[in-house]
Protein backbone atom coordinates (compact mmCIF):
# COMPACT_ATOMS: atom_id res chain seq x y z
CA UNK A 1 0.00 0.00 0.00
CA UNK A 2 1.30 3.46 -0.92
CA UNK A 3 1.38 5.73 2.13
CA UNK A 4 2.33 8.98 0.38
CA UNK A 5 -0.09 11.55 -0.96
CA UNK A 6 -0.81 11.28 -4.72
CA UNK A 7 0.29 14.90 -5.18
CA UNK A 8 3.65 14.11 -3.59
CA UNK A 9 4.22 11.21 -6.00
CA UNK A 10 3.43 13.37 -9.02
CA UNK A 11 5.73 16.12 -7.74
CA UNK A 12 8.47 13.54 -7.22
CA UNK A 13 8.05 12.28 -10.82
CA UNK A 14 8.17 15.84 -12.16
CA UNK A 15 11.34 16.64 -10.21
CA UNK A 16 13.13 13.49 -11.40
CA UNK A 17 11.54 13.13 -14.82
CA UNK A 18 14.78 12.95 -16.85
CA UNK A 19 16.10 10.13 -14.69
CA UNK A 20 12.81 8.24 -14.94
CA UNK A 21 12.82 8.70 -18.72
CA UNK A 22 16.29 7.11 -18.94
CA UNK A 23 15.14 4.19 -16.81
CA UNK A 24 12.09 3.79 -19.05
CA UNK A 25 14.31 3.68 -22.16
CA UNK A 26 16.50 1.05 -20.50
CA UNK A 27 13.50 -1.17 -19.80
CA UNK A 28 12.09 -0.70 -23.31
CA UNK A 29 15.43 -1.82 -24.75
CA UNK A 30 16.25 -4.66 -22.34
CA UNK A 31 12.84 -5.60 -20.82
CA UNK A 32 14.44 -5.16 -17.41
CA UNK A 33 16.42 -2.60 -15.38
CA UNK A 34 19.44 -4.37 -13.96
CA UNK A 35 20.73 -3.42 -10.56
CA UNK A 36 23.94 -2.14 -12.15
CA UNK A 37 21.99 0.01 -14.65
CA UNK A 38 19.95 1.56 -11.84
CA UNK A 39 23.10 2.41 -9.84
CA UNK A 40 24.80 3.97 -12.86
CA UNK A 41 21.70 6.02 -13.72
CA UNK A 42 21.40 7.33 -10.15
CA UNK A 43 25.10 8.26 -10.12
CA UNK A 44 24.81 10.07 -13.47
CA UNK A 45 22.12 12.32 -12.03
CA UNK A 46 23.73 12.43 -8.57
CA UNK A 47 20.47 11.33 -6.97
CA UNK A 48 19.90 9.19 -3.91
CA UNK A 49 16.27 8.27 -4.50
CA UNK A 50 16.38 4.48 -4.73
CA UNK A 51 14.24 4.01 -1.62
CA UNK A 52 11.62 6.48 -2.85
CA UNK A 53 11.41 4.73 -6.24
CA UNK A 54 10.37 1.51 -4.49
CA UNK A 55 8.35 3.26 -1.74
CA UNK A 56 6.18 4.97 -4.35
CA UNK A 57 6.07 1.62 -6.21
CA UNK A 58 7.38 3.24 -9.37
CA UNK A 59 9.93 0.43 -9.55
CA UNK A 60 9.30 -3.11 -8.33
CA UNK A 61 11.98 -5.67 -7.57
CA UNK A 62 12.46 -8.69 -9.82
CA UNK A 63 14.97 -10.89 -8.02
CA UNK A 64 18.10 -8.70 -7.90
CA UNK A 65 16.89 -6.40 -10.69
CA UNK A 66 14.04 -3.91 -11.17
CA UNK A 67 11.22 -3.02 -13.53
CA UNK A 68 8.61 -0.30 -13.82
CA UNK A 69 5.36 -1.06 -12.08
CA UNK A 70 2.81 -1.70 -14.85
CA UNK A 71 0.66 1.47 -14.33
CA UNK A 72 3.73 3.71 -14.45
CA UNK A 73 5.12 1.91 -17.49
CA UNK A 74 1.81 2.38 -19.32
CA UNK A 75 1.83 6.07 -18.34
CA UNK A 76 5.29 6.59 -19.86
CA UNK A 77 4.28 4.66 -22.98
CA UNK A 78 1.31 6.95 -23.41
CA UNK A 79 3.20 10.18 -22.72
CA UNK A 80 5.90 9.35 -25.27
CA UNK A 81 3.60 7.48 -27.67
CA UNK A 82 6.18 4.72 -27.59
CA UNK A 83 4.31 1.42 -27.47
CA UNK A 84 5.64 -2.08 -27.73
CA UNK A 85 3.45 -3.90 -30.27
CA UNK A 86 1.32 -6.68 -28.81
CA UNK A 87 1.29 -10.09 -30.39
CA UNK A 88 -2.01 -11.16 -32.00
CA UNK A 89 -2.46 -13.71 -29.19
CA UNK A 90 -2.33 -10.87 -26.64
CA UNK A 91 -4.96 -8.86 -28.52
CA UNK A 92 -7.06 -11.99 -29.02
CA UNK A 93 -7.13 -12.29 -25.22
CA UNK A 94 -9.34 -9.17 -25.16
CA UNK A 95 -11.50 -10.67 -27.90
CA UNK A 96 -12.02 -13.86 -25.90
CA UNK A 97 -12.99 -11.85 -22.81
CA UNK A 98 -15.46 -9.82 -24.90
CA UNK A 99 -17.06 -12.98 -26.34
CA UNK A 100 -17.36 -14.63 -22.90
CA UNK A 101 -18.88 -11.58 -21.21
CA UNK A 102 -21.31 -10.99 -24.07
CA UNK A 103 -22.46 -14.61 -23.88
CA UNK A 104 -22.93 -14.34 -20.10
CA UNK A 105 -24.96 -11.14 -20.54
CA UNK A 106 -27.29 -12.75 -23.08
CA UNK A 107 -27.71 -15.91 -21.00
CA UNK A 108 -28.31 -14.01 -17.75
CA UNK A 109 -30.34 -11.15 -19.19
CA UNK A 110 -33.18 -11.83 -16.75
CA UNK A 111 -31.07 -12.93 -13.77
CA UNK A 112 -29.77 -10.89 -10.85
CA UNK A 113 -29.68 -7.15 -11.68
CA UNK A 114 -26.40 -6.47 -9.88
CA UNK A 115 -24.37 -9.15 -11.66
CA UNK A 116 -25.81 -7.95 -14.99
CA UNK A 117 -24.67 -4.39 -14.25
CA UNK A 118 -21.18 -5.63 -13.33
CA UNK A 119 -20.95 -7.69 -16.53
CA UNK A 120 -21.97 -4.71 -18.67
CA UNK A 121 -19.32 -2.57 -16.95
CA UNK A 122 -16.70 -5.31 -17.37
CA UNK A 123 -17.60 -5.66 -21.06
CA UNK A 124 -17.19 -1.89 -21.54
CA UNK A 125 -13.75 -2.02 -19.91
CA UNK A 126 -12.60 -4.92 -22.10
CA UNK A 127 -13.80 -3.11 -25.24
CA UNK A 128 -11.86 0.02 -24.22
CA UNK A 129 -8.71 -2.02 -23.55
CA UNK A 130 -9.07 -3.81 -26.89
CA UNK A 131 -9.49 -0.52 -28.77
CA UNK A 132 -6.49 1.05 -27.04
CA UNK A 133 -4.39 -2.02 -27.84
CA UNK A 134 -5.31 -1.86 -31.55
CA UNK A 135 -4.67 1.90 -31.78
CA UNK A 136 -1.32 1.61 -29.97
CA UNK A 137 -0.29 -1.39 -32.07
CA UNK A 138 -1.05 0.45 -35.30
CA UNK A 139 0.96 3.49 -34.19
CA UNK A 140 3.89 1.33 -33.10
CA UNK A 141 3.94 -0.77 -36.28
CA UNK A 142 3.68 2.31 -38.51
CA UNK A 143 6.61 3.92 -36.67
CA UNK A 144 8.71 0.76 -36.94
CA UNK A 145 7.90 0.37 -40.63
CA UNK A 146 8.86 3.96 -41.44
CA UNK A 147 12.11 3.59 -39.50
CA UNK A 148 12.79 0.37 -41.39
CA UNK A 149 12.13 2.11 -44.70
CA UNK A 150 14.43 5.04 -43.83
CA UNK A 151 17.04 2.66 -42.34
CA UNK A 152 18.66 5.43 -40.31
CA UNK A 153 20.35 2.79 -38.15
CA UNK A 154 22.11 1.42 -41.27
CA UNK A 155 21.18 -2.19 -40.50
CA UNK A 156 22.30 -4.96 -42.82
CA UNK A 157 20.17 -5.36 -45.93
CA UNK A 158 19.22 -8.98 -45.25
CA UNK A 159 18.30 -8.07 -41.67
CA UNK A 160 16.07 -5.28 -42.98
CA UNK A 161 14.17 -7.71 -45.23
CA UNK A 162 13.92 -10.28 -42.46
CA UNK A 163 12.48 -7.61 -40.14
CA UNK A 164 9.90 -6.56 -42.75
CA UNK A 165 8.70 -10.15 -43.22
CA UNK A 166 8.66 -10.66 -39.46
CA UNK A 167 6.37 -7.62 -38.97
CA UNK A 168 4.02 -8.77 -41.72
CA UNK A 169 3.70 -12.39 -40.61
CA UNK A 170 3.53 -11.86 -36.84
CA UNK A 171 1.85 -8.48 -36.41
CA UNK A 172 0.41 -6.71 -39.44
CA UNK A 173 -1.45 -9.52 -41.22
CA UNK A 174 -2.96 -10.95 -38.00
CA UNK A 175 -4.03 -7.47 -36.90
CA UNK A 176 -5.63 -6.93 -40.29
CA UNK A 177 -7.55 -10.18 -39.81
CA UNK A 178 -8.76 -9.06 -36.38
CA UNK A 179 -10.22 -5.89 -37.95
CA UNK A 180 -11.53 -7.57 -41.13
CA UNK A 181 -15.30 -7.11 -41.34
CA UNK A 182 -15.47 -9.90 -43.93
CA UNK A 183 -13.89 -12.41 -41.53
CA UNK A 184 -16.71 -14.09 -39.61
CA UNK A 185 -14.58 -14.80 -36.52
CA UNK A 186 -12.96 -11.36 -36.28
CA UNK A 187 -13.31 -9.38 -33.07
CA UNK A 188 -14.66 -6.49 -35.15
CA UNK A 189 -17.65 -8.62 -36.18
CA UNK A 190 -18.19 -9.68 -32.58
CA UNK A 191 -18.40 -6.00 -31.60
CA UNK A 192 -21.00 -5.46 -34.33
CA UNK A 193 -23.10 -8.24 -32.77
CA UNK A 194 -22.76 -6.61 -29.33
CA UNK A 195 -23.80 -3.25 -30.81
CA UNK A 196 -26.95 -4.71 -32.40
CA UNK A 197 -27.92 -6.40 -29.13
CA UNK A 198 -27.38 -3.30 -26.98
CA UNK A 199 -29.26 -1.12 -29.48
CA UNK A 200 -32.37 -3.23 -28.83
CA UNK A 201 -31.95 -3.54 -25.05
CA UNK A 202 -31.45 0.19 -24.50
CA UNK A 203 -35.10 0.61 -25.50
CA UNK A 204 -36.99 -2.56 -24.47
CA UNK A 205 -35.35 -3.65 -21.19
CA UNK A 206 -37.74 -3.27 -18.28
CA UNK A 207 -35.36 -1.79 -15.68
CA UNK A 208 -34.44 1.87 -16.29
CA UNK A 209 -30.96 1.68 -14.71
CA UNK A 210 -30.07 -1.30 -16.94
CA UNK A 211 -31.39 0.58 -19.98
CA UNK A 212 -29.06 3.49 -19.14
CA UNK A 213 -26.05 1.15 -18.98
CA UNK A 214 -26.97 -0.39 -22.33
CA UNK A 215 -27.30 3.16 -23.70
CA UNK A 216 -23.76 4.01 -22.53
CA UNK A 217 -22.41 0.76 -23.97
CA UNK A 218 -24.12 1.40 -27.32
CA UNK A 219 -22.59 4.90 -27.69
CA UNK A 220 -19.18 3.53 -26.68
CA UNK A 221 -19.46 0.92 -29.44
CA UNK A 222 -20.38 3.58 -32.02
CA UNK A 223 -17.18 5.48 -31.21
CA UNK A 224 -15.16 2.25 -31.17
CA UNK A 225 -16.44 1.39 -34.65
CA UNK A 226 -15.14 4.74 -35.94
CA UNK A 227 -11.76 4.30 -34.22
CA UNK A 228 -11.27 0.74 -35.48
CA UNK A 229 -12.29 1.70 -38.99
CA UNK A 230 -9.63 4.43 -38.94
CA UNK A 231 -7.01 1.88 -37.85
CA UNK A 232 -8.11 -0.49 -40.59
CA UNK A 233 -7.71 2.29 -43.18
CA UNK A 234 -4.23 3.04 -41.82
CA UNK A 235 -3.29 -0.63 -42.11
CA UNK A 236 -4.67 -0.95 -45.63
CA UNK A 237 -3.54 2.37 -47.10
CA UNK A 238 -0.27 3.05 -45.29
CA UNK A 239 1.21 0.13 -43.39
CA UNK A 240 0.76 -2.78 -45.78
CA UNK A 241 1.85 -0.82 -48.91
CA UNK A 242 4.91 0.48 -47.04
CA UNK A 243 6.02 -3.01 -46.03
CA UNK A 244 5.25 -4.40 -49.48
CA UNK A 245 7.51 -1.77 -51.05
CA UNK A 246 10.33 -2.89 -48.78
CA UNK A 247 9.78 -6.51 -49.87
CA UNK A 248 9.57 -5.52 -53.54
CA UNK A 249 12.83 -3.61 -53.29
CA UNK A 250 14.44 -6.73 -51.88
CA UNK A 251 13.32 -8.84 -54.85
CA UNK A 252 14.73 -6.38 -57.40
CA UNK A 253 17.98 -5.93 -55.53
CA UNK A 254 18.43 -9.65 -54.89
CA UNK A 255 18.03 -10.29 -58.62
CA UNK A 256 20.58 -7.64 -59.53
CA UNK A 257 22.97 -8.98 -56.88
CA UNK A 258 22.76 -12.46 -58.33
CA UNK A 259 23.12 -11.15 -61.87
CA UNK A 260 26.26 -9.14 -61.03
CA UNK A 261 27.99 -11.65 -58.78
CA UNK A 262 27.44 -14.77 -60.88
CA UNK A 263 29.95 -14.40 -63.68
CA UNK A 264 28.32 -16.83 -66.12
CA UNK A 265 24.68 -16.08 -65.41
CA UNK A 266 24.35 -13.70 -68.35
CA UNK A 267 25.22 -16.58 -70.70
CA UNK A 268 22.55 -18.86 -69.28
CA UNK A 269 19.82 -16.44 -68.20
CA UNK A 270 18.23 -13.77 -70.33
CA UNK A 271 18.19 -10.58 -68.25
CA UNK A 272 14.77 -9.02 -67.61
CA UNK A 273 13.68 -6.12 -69.83
CA UNK A 274 13.26 -3.48 -67.15
CA UNK A 275 13.69 -0.51 -69.49
CA UNK A 276 11.88 -0.67 -72.84
CA UNK A 277 13.24 1.44 -75.70
CA UNK A 278 10.79 2.62 -78.34
CA UNK A 279 13.42 3.98 -80.78
CA UNK A 280 17.16 3.90 -81.28
CA UNK A 281 17.94 7.48 -82.25
CA UNK A 282 17.32 10.57 -80.18
CA UNK A 283 15.51 12.46 -82.96
CA UNK A 284 13.23 11.62 -85.87
CA UNK A 285 15.15 10.74 -89.05
CA UNK A 286 12.74 12.92 -91.04
CA UNK A 287 13.29 15.98 -88.86
CA UNK A 288 14.82 18.03 -91.74
CA UNK A 289 11.94 17.35 -94.16
CA UNK A 290 9.31 18.00 -91.51
CA UNK A 291 10.92 21.28 -90.45
CA UNK A 292 11.30 22.49 -94.05
CA UNK A 293 7.68 21.63 -94.80
CA UNK A 294 6.54 23.59 -91.75
CA UNK A 295 8.37 26.80 -92.70
CA UNK A 296 7.52 26.57 -96.41
CA UNK A 297 3.87 27.19 -95.64
CA UNK A 298 4.72 30.77 -94.68
CA UNK A 299 6.86 31.56 -97.75
CA UNK A 300 4.12 32.86 -100.05
CA UNK A 301 1.87 34.54 -97.53
CA UNK A 302 1.09 38.22 -98.14
CA UNK A 303 2.29 40.74 -95.64
CA UNK A 304 -0.41 41.95 -93.33
CA UNK A 305 -0.19 45.54 -92.16
CA UNK A 306 -2.22 46.53 -89.16
CA UNK A 307 -2.98 50.22 -88.78
CA UNK A 308 -4.23 51.24 -85.40
CA UNK A 309 -6.84 53.97 -85.22
CA UNK A 310 -5.46 56.74 -83.10
CA UNK A 311 -7.76 59.28 -81.58
CA UNK A 312 -6.48 62.81 -81.37
CA UNK A 313 -6.75 64.20 -77.91
CA UNK A 314 -6.57 67.81 -76.94
CA UNK A 315 -4.68 67.41 -73.72
CA UNK A 316 -4.24 70.66 -71.83
CA UNK A 317 -0.67 71.28 -70.72
CA UNK A 318 0.12 73.71 -67.96
CA UNK A 319 2.68 76.26 -69.19
CA UNK A 320 3.80 77.67 -65.88
CA UNK A 321 6.04 80.42 -67.27
CA UNK A 322 3.26 81.69 -69.55
CA UNK A 323 0.68 81.84 -66.75
CA UNK A 324 3.14 83.47 -64.39
CA UNK A 325 3.92 86.16 -66.97
CA UNK A 326 0.20 86.84 -67.45
CA UNK A 327 -0.33 86.98 -63.71
CA UNK A 328 2.50 89.49 -63.27
CA UNK A 329 0.92 91.74 -65.88
CA UNK A 330 -2.41 91.75 -64.00
CA UNK A 331 -1.07 92.30 -60.48
CA UNK A 332 -2.36 93.24 -58.05
CA UNK A 333 -5.42 90.91 -58.25
CA UNK A 334 -8.25 91.12 -55.75
CA UNK A 335 -9.66 87.60 -56.45
CA UNK A 336 -6.90 85.15 -57.32
CA UNK A 337 -9.03 81.99 -57.63
CA UNK A 338 -11.51 83.68 -59.96
CA UNK A 339 -8.59 84.89 -62.10
CA UNK A 340 -7.32 81.27 -62.36
CA UNK A 341 -10.74 80.05 -63.46
CA UNK A 342 -11.17 82.73 -66.14
CA UNK A 343 -7.64 82.28 -67.46
CA UNK A 344 -8.13 78.55 -67.99
CA UNK A 345 -11.53 78.99 -69.65
CA UNK A 346 -10.06 81.50 -72.08
CA UNK A 347 -7.60 78.85 -73.24
CA UNK A 348 -9.67 75.65 -72.90
CA UNK A 349 -13.44 75.32 -72.79
CA UNK A 350 -13.26 71.96 -70.96
CA UNK A 351 -12.57 73.37 -67.52
CA UNK A 352 -11.48 70.77 -64.95
CA UNK A 353 -10.36 71.00 -61.35
CA UNK A 354 -7.11 69.21 -62.25
CA UNK A 355 -6.20 72.13 -64.48
CA UNK A 356 -7.44 74.59 -61.88
CA UNK A 357 -5.20 73.17 -59.14
CA UNK A 358 -2.19 73.30 -61.43
CA UNK A 359 -2.66 77.03 -62.01
CA UNK A 360 -3.34 77.77 -58.34
CA UNK A 361 0.11 76.35 -57.55
CA UNK A 362 1.40 79.86 -58.47
CA UNK A 363 0.37 80.83 -54.95
CA UNK A 364 3.49 79.17 -53.62
CA UNK A 365 5.92 81.21 -55.67
CA UNK A 366 8.21 83.38 -53.54
CA UNK A 367 7.54 86.43 -55.76
CA UNK A 368 4.07 86.99 -54.36
CA UNK A 369 2.40 88.06 -51.16
CA UNK A 370 -0.98 86.42 -50.57
CA UNK A 371 -3.61 87.54 -48.08
CA UNK A 372 -7.30 86.95 -47.39
CA UNK A 373 -9.60 89.68 -48.65
CA UNK A 374 -10.66 92.15 -45.96
CA UNK A 375 -14.36 91.81 -46.83
CA UNK A 376 -14.20 88.13 -45.63
CA UNK A 377 -16.27 86.80 -48.51
CA UNK A 378 -15.99 83.33 -50.03
CA UNK A 379 -16.02 82.64 -53.74
CA UNK A 380 -17.35 79.64 -55.68
CA UNK A 381 -15.67 77.77 -58.54
CA UNK A 382 -17.66 74.99 -60.21
CA UNK A 383 -17.91 72.66 -63.19
CA UNK A 384 -20.53 70.15 -64.31
CA UNK A 385 -19.75 67.69 -61.49
CA UNK A 386 -18.58 69.64 -58.44
CA UNK A 387 -18.31 72.99 -56.70
CA UNK A 388 -15.49 74.43 -54.62
CA UNK A 389 -16.11 77.05 -51.91
CA UNK A 390 -12.91 78.98 -51.11
CA UNK A 391 -11.86 82.22 -49.43
CA UNK A 392 -11.32 85.28 -51.58
CA UNK A 393 -7.58 85.82 -51.87
CA UNK A 394 -5.63 88.98 -52.82
CA UNK A 395 -2.24 88.59 -54.46
CA UNK A 396 0.50 91.24 -54.91
CA UNK A 397 4.16 91.41 -55.76
CA UNK A 398 6.52 91.28 -52.80
CA UNK A 399 8.09 94.66 -53.77
CA UNK A 400 4.68 96.31 -53.77
CA UNK A 401 4.11 95.08 -50.24
CA UNK A 402 7.45 96.44 -49.01
CA UNK A 403 6.57 99.92 -50.22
Amino acid sequence: MIKSEPKSILQFMANHYDLLRDLFDIQVKNDIITKESLIICLENYDKNIREQLTEYQILVEQNDDFAFNEPYFVLFEFIHQKFKPLLPEEIEHFGQAIRTLFLKIKEGINDDKNILLERIEALSNQIKKFTNAVVNNTKSLLTESKELKANNKKIDYQEKIHKARYLIENYISPLNTILDVNHSQSIYNELLNVSQFTNVKRFDYADESIRREFEKLYHLLRQVAKDLNLQSVTLTNELLPLIERIKTESQYLSGFHYYLTNGNCYKEIEPPRIFVSTRDNIYNKFVYENTKEYFDQFQYEEDIIVIEDSEQTNDWLFDKSKYKETLNQKLPIDDFFKWCENSIKEENEDFSFDNFFMVTSLLFEEDYKVSVSKDGKNISVSNENSELIMPKLTIKKQEDVSR
